[in-house]
């Protein structure tokens, strides 16, 4: 649930100030129920990805997801990427432009609280440049929980897209215990698009939390689109800093 070049300038700004814990992950389609603290900024960044299908393949360069604290358990996101397809005829373009709120419901073990932590996200997606003219909308529900052995994240999401179709989103996160440095991850993802397309999707990959505030994620997804496979390597890092 995936911001133009302007962002760059802020990105190298945080990557010299930067001092808070991340708290959102790299490198999934989904989500977790946490947003960040009051006056904190996170910047969830991949430089550069790959994307091989079929029918071409694909450099994503930049993907950028910014998070803003902006109250109690309210934060607001905006996000976007770059693809630059490798096949004749097809034109750079910037895809999957969004701006959200996502608001903790209920606090729980991610907030250092009792029992499952949930969260909803809701906005607009935005016009990409090139392609995905016009406007939509989406709204997710989140919930997760994290045990002494890792954690497991759910989103449901549905959308009226760029093209007054609707869609729906189900994706699960599964991750090693967060003590682990370098802790294993993976995600399941279904997503239909109706009368249109259908996508079911593996991820499995690695966070390294190099130290606070800053992480480096590695993953490879290996997806079915409409029964064709597709292949990505994703490769990013996630840094957060604080406004106060």
């Amino acid at each position: 649930m995936s911001v133009s070049i302007r962002f760059w300038p802020l990105c190298a700004a945080a990557i010299i100030v930067w001092s808070q814990p991340a708290l959102a992950y790299r490198p999934f389609d989904s989500t977790d129920p946490a947003v960040a603290e009051p006056g904190e900024v996170e910047i969830e960044l991949s430089p550069v990805s790959f994307r091989h299908h079929d029918s071409g393949d694909t450099w994503i360069a930049p993907q950028v997801r910014f998070n803003y604290g902006f109250a109690r358990n309210w934060e607001l996101v905006i996000e976007g990427q770059g693809e630059h397809p490798q096949f004749e005829g097809s034109p750079s373009v910037m895809v999957e432009n969004g701006a959200f709120f996502k608001h903790v419901v209920q606090e729980g073990t991610l907030q250092e609280q009792a029992g499952p932590s949930i969260a909803i996200e809701f906005g607009a997606l935005l016009p990409g440049i090139n392609t995905q003219p016009g406007f939509g909308a989406e709204v997710a529900g989140i919930i997760g929980n994290q045990w002494s052995w890792g954690a497991i994240h759910f989103t449901a999401a549905a959308s009226l897209n760029r093209d007054n179709r609707g869609e729906i989103f189900l994706g699960t996160i599964i991750e090693g215990p967060n003590t682990w440095a370098v802790r294993p991850v993976a995600e399941l993802v279904y997503e239909r698009e109706f009368g249109q397309s259908e996508v079911i999707a593996a991820l499995a990959g690695v966070i390294w939390e190099a130290r606070e505030g800053l992480a480096f994620d590695f993953a490879v997804r290996q997806a079915a689109v409409d029964g064709e496979p597709e292949t990505e390597v994703r490769l990013g890092l996630t840094f957060a800093f604080s406004t106060r």
